[in-house]
């Protein structure tokens, strides 16, 4: 069973999942933007016979508090983790991050290098500046509500159009997924953690398209694997990410779309972080 929680610390409240048995080996992991912890439960249930799994909500997505100030950094997503992780009593973890999560676990990977036993960081993109700068002014809009409710349709449109093209604001057909738009009850689940997160969601975001990978991989020392969904939109970076880190571990995976896709990539997942 997936349970569900809130913890306290210095800044607020923090939401997270956890699962698995309490005497297991601990397993920290960080969702992508825009979403919550909720879009890991595939792979936490797939994996929780191994661990012991907390999953936090980023600070202002999912049900978690909105992070400090307006332009909040990738340090201050770190931060607000471990403040998390210290009321949990989690002293040293395996360490997992997915897109945004992946720059977090990175960050907290460099900043508590003691804690962090093994890590894998999961489909992070690699951007030139200039890309970098486009993608900062186009790809996560602030969205408010409004009388007419143009903000969830709004909402729903960004959602759907991530899966379709990328940079979803890039409608051309050079930039057009390679893979068939998830159903309804998928996109759904991930338009309700949008509408939780409408006015912070694009914080951490930004923050994550300002963080550089090229600069801050090269410098992990804890075991690592770079992997990349095969589905994943930012698939077409895995060779240039993994150049960043040549010691480490790399593989493309099935990813979890379906739940014989989430069983192999747990599988993977769990030979490397017991190995």
């Amino acid at each position: 069973m997936i349970r569900r929680g809130f913890v306290d610390f210095d800044r607020g409240q923090i939401h997270y999942r956890c699962g698995g048995a309490e005497d297991a080996p601990q397993l920290l992991m960080l969702h992508a933007s825009p979403g919550s912890s909720r879009q890991l439960e595939p792979l936490i249930a797939e994996m929780a016979e191994s661990f012991r799994i907390f999953a936090p909500d980023t600070m202002g997505n999912g049900d978690s508090m909105p992070p400090p100030g307006d332009q909040p950094d990738i340090a201050d997503y770190a931060n607000a983790v471990i403040g998390a992780v210290d009321r949990l009593g989690l002293d040293r973890f395996r360490l997992y991050g997915t897109h945004t999560g992946a720059r977090i676990a990175c960050e907290i990977a460099l900043s508590h290098p003691k804690r962090v036993d093994r890590l894998i960081l999961d489909g992070f993109g690699v951007y030139a500046p200039d890309d970098a700068d486009e993608i900062l002014k186009s790809y996560a809009p602030e969205m408010v509500p409004d009388q007419q409710g143009a903000f969830a349709f709004q909402a729903w449109q960004f959602c759907r159009d991530q899966f379709l093209w990328f940079p979803w604001y890039r409608k051309e057909a050079e930039r057009r997924a390679p893979h068939d738009l998830p159903d309804a009850e998928f996109l759904y689940a991930r338009y309700v953690e949008i509408l939780k997160a409408l006015k912070t969601y694009h914080q951490s975001y930004r923050a994550a398209f300002r963080y550089s990978m090229a600069e801050h991989v090269p410098k992990i020392t804890q075991p690592t694997l770079i992997t990349f969904a095969e589905n994943d939109l930012v698939r077409p970076a895995f060779d240039e990410a993994r150049a960043l880190l040549p010691r480490a571990e790399a593989e493309v995976l099935p990813g979890t779309r379906t739940p014989e896709a989430a069983q192999a990539t747990a599988e993977r997942f769990r030979r490397f972080l017991l190995a």
